[in-house]
């Protein structure tokens, strides 16, 4: 059995991560740790660490896109879009944790049912509390010229998990202006209160401050802000005093799908391009793109939410979430993000892994299975 083992993972090598195990008959489970990041002594195996970003990706389960997060009240919520054709495109779902590793599913926190002008194509939700209510900025109808109804729209909730309702009965923004398609909306609130809406489809980026409701713009502050090599899904965070616009760059369904970003020492700008600092990886996933950033209170520690597509699918549609570490430099500029790879198995479950052979479950932060001839448990991956 121990050739048989051997053979089969020198010709499963390219596809092998974290955990793989065999369990033979009367045998205990043989894990390969040397990807996991445990660490072994005399007494046996230690458990791996619960960090996020090292509990697997995708962190959710199904087909999403597009995330944005916030901190409500000590809980991270995600809102992402729905990952599907655009027809199919007719809600939102979000989803909550208090560690960044376990994550609740909130379905439908959002609906056309909801939003009398919204039909189909309903994306990249940005949410933000205020007024003692709770905001959620989004896109709809995938308008292609003024003619159509459609754009950026504005909902709101007593709760984050919804449901979310129209708040004006129309469009916030529905027209084209400086070229910018009403699509892929960013909201931030400054250190001053002054809140910002950051947008722009079509390789146009415009931001135009919102007035103190939350749901109505102040028209004369609209200006374009497009940095070199923009694309779409616009993201305004600040730290240390610096203003950081990321975007995405490439086509979303394809595999060069990218992040960059630049520094800035006001709102408005100007954004020089720093370069980019997420692509798609040989070994992990390709079309990494439109992503959010999160720091966890107190800390200086930063994290990317981003979507994916997985190695090997060319369904442009097939998307998922993954989170990175994100790190600085000592003069703020931000390192390249290395995707990872890791699976602790922390989150309690084993998305984004395949088995072959036997009955497979979480248990103590291992992927186990019942003693069977073979069993193999694989994720998507091509490392050499």
């Amino acid at each position: 059995m121990t050739n048989k083992l051997e053979r089969s993972r020198r010709l499963l090598a390219p596809l092998l991560l974290g955990a793989t195990v065999h369990c033979g008959e009367g045998t205990p489970p043989v894990v390969d740790t040397a990807e996991r990041g445990e660490t072994t002594t005399g007494a046996g195996m230690l458990a791996p660490a619960c960090t996020p970003a090292t509990s697997g990706s995708p962190f959710v389960d199904g087909w999403y896109a597009d995330p944005d997060m916030r901190i409500y009240n000590g809980v991270y919520w995600v809102y992402p879009t729905y990952s599907a054709p655009y027809d199919s495109q007719t809600y939102l779902d979000a989803f909550s944790s208090t560690d960044l590793i376990h994550w609740t599913k909130h379905s439908r926190v959002l609906d056309k049912a909801n939003v009398s002008w919204a039909t189909r194509a309903i994306w990249a939700p940005s949410p933000i509390f205020r007024n003692n209510t709770y905001y959620l900025y989004f896109g709809a109808n995938d308008i292609q010229n003024d003619s159509q109804v459609g754009g950026i729209g504005v909902a709101k909730s007593s709760s984050p998990g919804g449901p979310y309702v129209d708040a004006i009965g129309r469009p916030l923004i529905s027209k084209f202006i400086n070229g910018a398609q009403p699509i892929d909306q960013d909201v931030f609130i400054d250190d001053d209160g002054q809140a910002y809406l950051y947008y722009g489809g079509w390789g146009h980026c415009n931001v135009v401050k919102l007035n103190s409701d939350m749901i109505s713009l102040d028209a004369s502050s609209l200006k374009e802000i497009t940095p070199q090599g923009y694309v779409e899904g616009a993201l305004m965070f600040k730290r240390n005093g610096k203003y950081y616009l990321m975007w995405s760059e490439g086509g979303w369904t394809g595999p060069d799908y990218r992040v960059s970003y630049a520094i800035a020492s006001s709102p408005l700008g100007p954004f020089p391009t720093k370069g980019t600092i997420l692509a798609q990886s040989s070994a992990i996933g390709t079309g990494a793109g439109h992503n959010t950033v999160v720091n966890v209170p107190g800390t200086d520690d930063w994290y990317i939410v981003y979507h994916r597509h997985p190695l090997g699918d060319t369904d442009g549609n097939h998307r998922v979430l993954a989170m990175d570490r994100l790190y600085f430099n000592t003069d703020g500029t931000i390192k390249p993000v290395e995707m990872g790879s890791q699976d602790t198995f922390c989150d309690d479950n084993a998305l984004g892994w395949k088995t072959y052979g036997g009955t497979w479950s979480v248990t103590g932060q291992r992927y186990v299975t019942t003693q069977v001839s073979e069993a193999k448990a694989l994720t998507n991956t091509n490392h050499s």
